[in-house]
């Protein structure tokens, strides 16, 4: 089993940042990628950017650009630097163990304008 937990979410003000983070616990051995999704009100929830064991990355062309994900293997963490962020991106942010049905809880994103 894999335990995930997101911390860093919050209430910015257009423009500004905020750093994700995604720590797994468990059989952390299993894992070969993470993801961070995003789910906003009334909406389906969609990957927003990902990171393999080695280190290779994927984002959402919405995202591109302003986000940056990187993962610290000796604390098992994954990050998700967001940056210029926009009232688009408010949402509750998960972490995914991705090919697993490990999901973290979630933290709550809100940009306001």
């Amino acid at each position: 089993q894999v335990q995930l937990v997101e911390s860093g979410g919050g209430l910015v003000q257009a423009g500004g940042s905020l750093r994700l983070s995604c720590a797994a616990s468990g059989s952390t051995f299993s894992i070969n990628a993470i993801g961070w999704y995003r789910q906003a009100p009334g909406k389906q929830r969609e990957l927003v950017a990902s990171i393999s064991s080695r280190g290779m990355t994927n984002y959402a062309d919405s995202v591109k650009g302003r986000f940056t994900i990187s993962r610290d293997n000796a604390k098992n963490t994954v990050y998700l630097q967001m940056n210029s962020l926009k009232p688009e991106d408010t949402a509750v942010y998960y972490c995914k163990a991705l090919g697993t049905p490990y999901w973290g809880q979630g933290t709550q994103v809100t940009v306001s304008s």
